[in-house]
């Protein structure tokens, strides 16, 4: 596919189970963007905090604790790996300690200080353009992004969507922990907590908003990348580069 003659960035918000993820490095792939996990990166921190035996209430030691961790995330979308210090947590951030600590840690305003200036950071680096899921992307991190979707489901398809999530995760940590618990709460109660800090359940001005309830994976990446080529295809054209 023609690179285009300028940088296109994308933004995608959703809730649990909204497939953002899937969608999301499923685009970058075809359409030669990065791809930037951002949950995957307060995850990290809060692996950190729990290596350090740091209270996830703790908002002071938290704070010092984000400034100074470093988090390197592959920006590949055919490439899932996590390292922070020099150790690989790809697979430790998504067990079940990280899982019921990290939505506390990410409500506190330092942690999300730090992690959304690293997000534009990495956005920015990236060459051809990045795709960024998460929160608060279509609304704080990259609100001047050429795309910004917010997708959404209703609660029934995306509690299906994690239990599947969890089923085909194999012998993940996470998956044990969750297939032995109620999934519906889980994904329910990480919305509550989340949505004390950031607000993804409702489109901002200029965020399209894609229900995704009665879309299967490939027609939910086939309308987001649609708006992502017509973007290219913007970026690309003589007189706008």
């Amino acid at each position: 596919m023609p690179v285009p003659s300028r940088r296109v960035l994308v933004a995608v918000d959703g809730p649990s189970g909204s497939g953002k993820s899937s969608v999301s490095r499923e685009v970058a792939r075809r359409a030669g963007l990065s791809y930037l996990d951002t949950g995957a990166m307060y995850r990290a921190v809060c692996w950190a905090a729990l290596r350090d035996g740091i209270d996830v209430e703790d908002a002071e030691t938290l704070g010092a604790l984000v400034r100074a961790v470093h988090v390197d995330i592959s920006t590949d979308p055919d490439v899932e790996r996590v390292v922070v210090d020099g150790v690989e947590v790809t697979t430790a951030i998504r067990g079940a300690a990280v899982t019921a600590g990290v939505s506390a840690v990410a409500s506190h305003p330092a942690v999300r200080a730090e992690l959304r200036s690293r997000q534009r950071t990495t956005m920015d680096a990236a060459p051809t353009g990045c795709i960024a899921e998460g929160r608060d992307i279509t609304t704080v991190v990259a609100p001047d992004a050429h795309v910004r979707v917010l997708l959404t489901a209703d609660p029934a398809a995306r509690v299906d969507r994690r239990a599947r999530q969890v089923e085909q995760s194999g012998g993940a940590a996470e998956a044990g922990s969750l297939a032995a618990g109620d999934v519906s709460t889980a994904v329910l109660d990480r919305d509550a907590a989340d949505s004390r800090v950031t607000s993804f359940v409702t489109a901002a001005d200029g965020v399209l908003e894609l229900d995704s309830s009665h879309l299967d994976l490939e027609q939910t990446v086939q309308a987001v990348l649609d708006l992502v080529l017509a973007a290219q295809a913007e970026a690309a054209a003589p007189g706008d580069a």
